[in-house]
């Protein structure tokens, strides 16, 4: 074999090492690499992320356990589609309803209550819609419409969104047109284009209080028992989904719900905003709160 020849050899050897690599498949049958028994990965709600109280809580979780969150801040409902297709290892999430039934369709194994805070109804403070303090949520929601006054809309699937839709089925209206705006995106950059547009829009407290010196949107409605907010702690089940880090979620669950961090979770806010921005439940059960 001339020099040139084996030169010519090696180059096309090279190459077809680097085409494997690329493509994954000569090598398919290699195992994927162990997990990382010290990493948790946490499916959350976008308001527990924008709130701050993750990182508030984190670090002493990580510090505590010595685990480390892989923390997905998205819609609750990308956050259970995540525990349905054995994506995540915990979830803490805020649509009752739907947790009920990931739970009843077997991807959950324990779900625990955490904290609840509330939902309100902010927009501009010449309030266009002429909306009163006085008013439930539901006659809200119909001057919001009759009225055509923009409305801001989650529009991703969220805890948010899906209380926002429960809202306008049970006054039987389906929002459409130029004033029913949905942004796909979380709670935060919602309520910077609600205030941007001079718009109403439904939101839990939490995120407008962390965000409020970026907002120029006053609460109208508050106080209405729908307007209930309630997050649960959710350990995907390890017998749908073996590959999750049960002993990592149970720790995280175990985390939230012991007495030393739910004091943390009601102190957290009343320095900045004179009120706890979540109140701990984890004494509670869910029929104090009408839950399931």
């Amino acid at each position: 074999m001339t020099k040139k020849t084996l030169l010519n050899f090696l180059l096309m050897l090279l190459m077809l090492v680097a085409l494997a690599g690329c493509s994954g498949t000569i090598f398919a049958d290699v195992p994927p690499p162990a997990l990382n028994s010290e990493q948790i990965i946490l499916a959350t709600t976008t308001s527990t992320q924008d709130s701050g109280l993750l990182d508030y809580l984190l670090p002493i979780f990580q510090q505590q356990s010595g685990y480390i969150v892989k923390t997905i801040a998205v819609g609750t409902g990308k956050a259970l589609k995540m525990a349905e297709d054995g994506n995540a290892d915990v979830l803490l999430v805020h649509a009752p309803s739907a947790e009920k039934e990931l739970m009843d369709n077997g991807n959950g194994s324990e779900r625990f209550l955490i904290m609840y805070n509330d939902f309100v109804v902010v927009g501009p403070s010449d309030n266009p819609a002429g909306i009163l303090d006085t008013n439930s949520v539901y006659e809200s929601f119909q001057t919001i419409n009759d009225t055509r006054s923009t409305f801001v809309s989650r529009g991703d699937d969220s805890g948010t969104h899906k209380k926002e839709l429960e809202f306008w089925d049970e006054i039987d209206i389906s929002p459409v047109g130029d004033w029913y705006l949905e942004t796909g995106q979380g709670m935060a950059a919602s309520l910077r284009i609600a205030s941007e547009k001079n718009a109403y829009i439904l939101t839990d407290r939490a995120t407008y209080l962390a965000n409020l010196d970026f907002l120029d949107l006053v609460i109208h409605i508050e106080g209405d028992n729908q307007l209930l907010n309630v997050y649960h702690v959710i350990v995907v089940n390890p017998e749908k989904w073996p590959q999750v880090n049960f002993e990592g979620a149970q720790a995280f669950a175990a985390f939230l719900i012991s007495n030393d961090i739910q004091s943390l979770i009601g102190e957290f806010g009343i320095e900045q905003f004179g009120q706890p921005l979540f109140i701990p439940a984890a004494d509670k059960i869910n029929a104090e709160l009408g839950l399931d």
